[in-house]
């Protein structure tokens, strides 16, 4: 008779787990719109959560206040910045690629400065890979150039109809942030209890996942912003139009493992160095050389403290399948879901090892003598 009752509660509890299903489903495709600017208010408050505390003692334990007052913070100190950058950054891609329209780089001419320059073995190698047909190349850039130009072109008109989305975007992630850092540590707390796994469990990936969320924007968004301005006053030195905006294609090269910050320094360079600038182009390769990429190195063991574990082929596939994805928000993305999927297996390989343990201590062993033994420590 006790069977029929069990039956019934489970029963209940899978139904209840089902609703609960359709109801989360539901829920993430009502915010899916809004999914890019949660994400992002998100890992700022989990950012900027020390300085929302330094204010909270400031303004004496009272949490509206010391909210607003630290999203006031970060909008003077990185909103307004960062927005300012991008204005000056769009207006210099656009006079760039109108200058290359108007006046191309005659890479003939060019070619044949380098071609000619180069060991007779070399440029056997290069007639017969097919590279010479140089006015081929040539032709594809023009035309790359000029469709690049119309996406600008289309892009900028079609502006004034996504400022809306943009702006309404901006304002909830904006409100989102000032309960994520007013509320951040509760609701932290209320997700561990309520994730089905031990609390010990939970607490391990929670803390794992504030340490790759660390890792990843400050060893890799702080450096590669510190390397992208160290870029721009390079090239900046050095007389190179655009040099903004090749410093801030300098910080989304950083941010990918492997290609780095030298694919904008180093062919900026050489191309320097190729067209007579030499002073300019060895200057820019210096600087790349034994400053930029050094800055890695240096500034993230200090930054980070430590190292996140993920190895930079898993960290290049996952940014790049990231952007793909779900486009610029990828590149932290993808790294934080590859931390979250190696941490997940790490812990469950911790857990088993710790189980393991424990049944090879609580288990019961047989002396010589045939005494039976609960504590391996009682043997003869």
């Amino acid at each position: 008779m006790a069977a029929q009752p069990n039956r019934t509660q489970d029963l209940q509890q899978a139904s209840f787990l089902l609703i609960l299903a359709v109801v989360s489903l539901l829920m993430a495709v009502v915010v899916y719109p809004f999914a890019q600017p949660l994400l992002w208010a998100a890992l700022a408050a989990i950012m900027f959560q020390p300085l929302y505390r330094r204010v909270l003692r400031q303004v004496r334990g009272r949490r509206n206040p010391a909210a607003g007052l630290s999203l006031l913070i970060i909008f003077i100190l990185v909103l307004i910045p960062a927005a300012w950058i991008a204005s000056m950054v769009v207006s210099q891609a656009i006079v760039l690629i109108t200058t290359l329209q108007q006046n191309p780089i005659d890479l003939a001419a060019l070619f044949d400065t380098v071609y000619s320059s180069l060991p007779k073995v070399a440029r056997e190698a290069v007639d017969r890979s097919g590279w010479a047909d140089i006015g081929m190349v040539q032709t594809r850039l023009q035309e790359l150039l000029t469709e690049s130009a119309g996406m600008i072109a289309s892009q900028a008109v079609s502006i004034g109809s996504g400022a809306l989305g943009f702006f309404l975007s901006f304002g909830v992630g904006l409100y989102v942030m000032f309960f994520l850092l007013r509320d951040g540590e509760r609701i932290g707390r209320t997700v561990l209890c309520a994730v089905p796994v031990e609390r010990s469990i939970a607490d391990r990936l929670a803390e794992r996942f504030l340490g790759i969320v660390r890792a990843t924007i400050k060893g890799t968004g702080v450096v590669a912003l510190v390397q992208g301005a160290l870029a721009w006053i390079a090239l900046m030195i050095a007389g190179v139009p655009s040099a903004l905006l090749f410093g801030v294609v300098t910080v989304f090269f950083a941010l990918v493992p492997v290609i780095g910050a030298g694919a904008v320094w180093l062919p900026a360079g050489l191309y320097l160095l190729v067209t007579g600038d030499t002073w300019q182009g060895m200057f820019v390769l210096l600087v790349g050389f034994f400053v930029i990429s050094s800055a890695d190195n240096v500034l993230r063991p200090i930054l980070v403290g430590r190292d996140t574990g993920i190895p930079d082929w898993i960290i290049l596939v996952t940014t790049l399948g990231g952007i793909s994805l779900v486009g610029f928000s990828g590149i932290v993305l993808g790294p934080l879901v590859a931390g979250l999927f190696l941490a997940s297996w790490s812990i469950l390989r911790e857990q088993r090892d710790e189980d393991r343990e424990a049944a090879e201590r609580a288990a019961i062993r047989v002396d010589v003598h045939g005494h039976v033994h609960d504590d391996p420590a009682t043997e003869d």
